[in-house]
């Protein structure tokens, strides 16, 4: 999809703005949350895409390969636009009531801001590539996937899903943890997009995301 949209494919272009918008905007929001600069939040938002999707933008020469991959790519890009903006506050004389003392010192959770939203996005592109595998596998990978759903979205016990599809409780059991294997399948070919040829740093990766699910 990276590829596709650098190239110019519009379904590429609009799967990408739609993914990454959510990321852009939370890191945005947090690094702006108690400052008039939250007032640019669109505008930072929108340039964060028209830089890397214009012809001959960032994304054309983005190095996914080069250590952090595409999501230090990202990081750096949207913190570059948010001083951006900052910058021409300050220049127009616009109070922004922005430190930026204070903001370096926050850098840090402001990058676990992003971390955290990076980490939902890939999530979600996970999830969804599991739907789609199980689709095409038929009806029992498609109840994992809904297993998961309940497990996880609706915070329910296994014992209680089982309790209400009337199901054994140790068969439903052994059903969530391949749901989870395949969970994990389809999570290390979402990451291998973002980290092609680095198998030892995806399988640390896929094992620090799928700590969120404990």
């Amino acid at each position: 999809m990276l590829n596709d949209a650098a190239g110019g494919s519009p379904e590429a272009r609009a799967c990408f703005a739609d993914r990454y918008q959510p990321l852009v905007r939370t890191y945005l929001a947090a690094r702006w949350r108690h400052s008039p600069m939250i007032e640019e939040l669109d505008d930072a938002v929108q340039d964060v895409f028209v830089e890397c999707l214009r012809a001959g933008g960032v994304l054309e020469r983005a190095e996914i390969d080069r250590p952090g991959g595409f999501r230090a790519f990202l990081y750096g890009l949207v913190r570059n636009i948010a001083l951006r903006f900052e910058q021409q506050r300050a220049r127009r004389r616009v109070p922004a009531d922005i430190d930026p003392d204070a903001l370096a010192a926050s850098e840090e959770s402001l990058s676990r801001v992003f971390d955290r939203a990076w980490a939902t996005t890939l999530m979600r592109e996970a999830a969804t590539r599991q739907a789609e595998l199980a689709a095409l596998a038929g009806p029992e990978a498609q109840q994992r996937v809904e297993l998961l759903r309940l497990r996880f979205q609706d915070d329910l016990p296994v014992r209680e899903i089982a309790r209400r599809w009337q199901a054994d409780p140790a068969i439903l059991h052994r059903d969530y943890a391949k749901a989870r294997d395949e969970f994990r399948s389809a999570l290390m070919e979402v990451l291998a997009r973002y980290h092609p040829g680095a198998p030892t740093a995806l399988e640390r990766e896929c094992s620090d995301l799928l700590a969120l699910l404990r």
